[in-house]
């Protein structure tokens, strides 16, 4: 039986998962079932139709509150499925405050769908609490945060927003960039935990999931509600992939950590690179925030390079950094975010420098990822 006070690699590899006690296998099966069958009408074991519930997403589930010291799990088919269950628990006339640096698809889902049915958002600067502070209406409901922010890295500072924010305002955190072995926001104030599990927790580019971990009973059942009603749930193949990638979540993250900032080190004295962020540089204006709230500095590095042709050059020239959408792979992925991951901003105020990298430093061999670079960057 796993102890939930285990420490995290042991939690990545234990928690929520037990032996199948009909064959003893160590993995958890994979159920590949649409139903269930039942002794009596509406009497079942727990489980009557796997878009409500199936085992082995219900491991996954687990094991995802576990890694966030949180008390429930949810797990989805992508993490945008994730994000949209979030904001359909508000209601038209709700005001929704937002980071003013995040991916594009959140940007695209809120402004291009959700403010259509009513919803309202302001993007403010999460570093500036008073600006913050003064965004609150009487109608706010959600204050949604990246931390790091993609693609710009920025930090926000959870335990002071969370303290800020007022009692009927659900404070959530995009945790996709960091993961629960880097930072576990639940632990910091925040009520909603939100994932891309395609990224770092399933780390092997070979699945798309999302998840939302909560400890709030209540916010946990109209979720679980949500879910079953709308239906963007992953299949058991999906949450087994993502089980097996979790496990090794802890000693994954210290290599792109250890990796990335050898890299940043680099980038940060070559001569092409204008600006560079990276929180475990000590030129990154909340490197000390960084300090105390991430116990590693991560795998993503974002610069920016003269002009889009620079950048769309570089990207074009490197070997081992494929030039792909996506990161927390295993393997390095580079990208131009104007064109790319954040092109649905291109014309908002939030839109992203022609001029800027993403990368997602992978667990390669870091000598062999310098040299690619240096390569690319001639």
């Amino acid at each position: 039986m796993t102890d939930y006070n285990d420490q995290f690699d042991t939690l990545a590899i234990h928690a929520g998962q037990e032996p199948d006690p009909t064959t003893g296998a160590i993995m958890t099966p994979i159920f590949q079932t649409s139903t269930y069958v039942q002794p009596a009408p509406a009497e079942h074991s727990g489980y009557e139709y796997s878009r409500t519930d199936n085992p082995t997403r219900r491991a996954l589930e687990d094991l995802l509150a576990a890694l966030e010291g949180g008390a429930y799990g949810l797990a989805f088919s992508s993490g945008m499925a994730a994000i949209d269950t979030i904001l359909r628990t508000l209601n038209p006339g709700d005001h929704i405050i937002v980071g003013n640096d995040v991916y594009g698809g959140t940007y695209r889902l809120f402004e291009k769908v959700y403010r259509r049915f009513g919803l309202e958002f302001s993007w403010v600067d999460l570093n500036d609490l008073s600006a913050v502070e003064a965004a609150f209406k009487p109608e706010t409901k959600l204050l949604w945060l990246e931390t790091p922010t993609n693609p710009l890295m920025q930090l926000a500072d959870i335990a002071a927003l969370a303290q800020a924010a007022p009692g009927e305002v659900l404070v959530a955190v995009d945790n996709t960039f960091a993961s629960p072995a880097i930072q576990q926001p639940l632990k910091l104030g925040a009520d909603l935990v939100m994932h891309s599990t395609t990224k770092y927790i399933g780390g092997h580019s070979d699945v798309v999931g999302g998840a939302i971990i909560t400890s709030n009973e209540q916010l946990y059942t109209n979720l679980k509600f949500l879910q079953n009603a709308v239906g963007a749930v992953p299949g058991p193949m999906d949450a087994f992939l993502t089980l097996r990638g979790a496990k090794t979540l802890g000693i994954r993250m210290e290599r792109h950590s250890e990796n990335a900032l050898k890299i940043a080190q680099f980038l940060e004295d070559h001569s092409a690179v204008k600006e560079i962020y990276y929180p475990g540089l000590e030129s990154h204006p909340q490197y000390d925030l960084a300090q105390r709230q991430m116990r590693m500095p991560g795998g993503m590095i974002s610069i920016v390079l003269e002009d889009e042709q620079a950048a769309r050059d570089m990207v074009s020239r490197t070997r081992l950094f494929a030039l792909a959408e996506s990161l927390g792979g295993v393997e390095s992925l580079i990208e131009h975010p104007y064109s790319m991951t954040h092109a649905s901003t291109a014309e908002s105020d939030i839109a992203v420098s022609p001029g800027l990298v993403r990368l997602s430093v992978g667990i390669e061999n870091v000598d062999d990822l310098l040299d690619d670079l240096r390569q690319a960057m001639l």
